[in-house]
């Protein structure tokens, strides 16, 4: 999306719904209903993918082991912590040899509504972004041989893909190794949140984040941030209006222009899902804002021409909150030893 229509998109929804925030509760209520939607439970989506036990649980195992990387250190939870929101709650990730990574790490929760995976979108989907962090030299540095090298050389592997991928005659491979990953990740979507339980029909939300989320809508939040993940649906210059200083976008990361080669992309990023925001601190692509109301304020004047008052940035923060739902709940697996023929790990 040009910055052109992105700043026309952003203003005729502001102009078109000015009296949203005036609203009663059950009138927001289908506003909201119509913008965006709730997560399903779990056993909705894992019926939808066609996904099995068996390739879930292996996909959890993987998620966990940190003979993925070459330094057998490293795993995908070490940057997506289910713990913490499903990010890592730093600046930027650390990866092989103690490099920082370029960009902030995003939140793997929820991740599977998303339009596509990354902040510039190069990953079309879960499996493709698994192999992504796996091969990068600044993150799990191994090697699509390496890994199937790793995994053949554990009985409890080969069992495990053999039961996951029945339907083929070598299954421990690379490619399946992602599916696996992206079987587990699929999983981990958060539920019932307290904005969830609004869409629904229940009276969870006060009047303060009620308030918040009339001005979300009335503001133009929602030309970016809507649907079923908040956001994570789209394309849109960071400084629609206005471009932030160089401490919160740094001139040398020009986002989905490294995807395309097209000079309308440049500074142009995922708009962030804001799913369970408020745990993942810091924000943006650059990781410079460790404060919620502070990103509030910014995406306001940035994006939205709007010099949020005080009273409006703590309505919009706290409407953020109700955003946060069910936390999955994952038991750490034991993984099994490696053998004599398991490659060693290197720096």
């Amino acid at each position: 999306m040009s910055r052109r229509i992105a700043t026309a998109l952003c203003l005729a929804l502001a102009a078109a719904m000015p009296a949203v925030a005036s609203q009663n509760s059950s009138e927001l209520r289908e506003t909201a209903r119509a913008l965006f939607k709730p997560v399903p439970e779990v056993n909705v989506i894992i019926e939808e993918k066609g996904l099995t036990p068996d390739q879930i649980e292996l996909g959890k195992w993987l998620f966990f082991e940190p003979r993925l990387s070459k330094s057998h250190v490293i795993t995908c939870n070490t940057c997506h912590s289910v713990g913490t929101g499903g990010a890592d709650n730093v600046r930027t990730s650390i990866g092989h040899g103690w490099q920082a990574g370029p960009r902030n790490s995003p939140t793997v929760l929820n991740a599977v509504f998303n339009i596509a995976q990354f902040w510039d979108g190069r990953a079309a989907d879960l499996k493709e972004q698994a192999k992504g962090p796996i091969q990068a030299s600044v993150e799990m540095n191994a090697t699509p041989d390496q890994v199937e090298a790793t995994l053949r050389s554990i009985p409890e592997y080969v069992e495990m893909f053999a039961k996951a991928f029945p339907e083929e005659k070598a299954p421990v491979n690379f490619e399946n190794t992602a599916r696996a990953i992206e079987a587990f990740e699929t999983t981990l979507v958060t539920p019932n949140s307290r904005f969830d339980k609004f869409l629904a029909g229940e009276d969870v939300m006060n009047d303060m984040e009620i308030k918040g989320l009339g001005l979300f809508i009335n503001k133009g939040c929602v030309a970016c941030h809507a649907g079923i993940n908040v956001g994570g649906q789209g394309y849109f210059p960071f400084g629609v209006i206005q471009r932030p200083g160089a401490e919160i976008l740094p001139e040398g990361d020009k986002g989905r222009f490294t995807v395309t080669n097209t000079a309308t992309d440049e500074y142009v990023f995922r708009a962030g899902p804001l799913r369970n925001i408020a745990l993942t601190a810091p924000y943006f692509h650059s990781g410079e804002v460790w404060d919620l109301e502070e990103a509030v304020a910014i995406m306001g004047s940035s994006q939205l021409g709007h010099e949020l008052n005080g009273d409006e940035v703590k309505a919009i923060t706290v409407f953020l909150h109700t955003l946060t739902g069910e936390q999955p709940k994952v038991e750490y697996p034991t993984l099994p030893p490696s053998t004599k023929d398991t490659p060693r790990p290197s720096n």
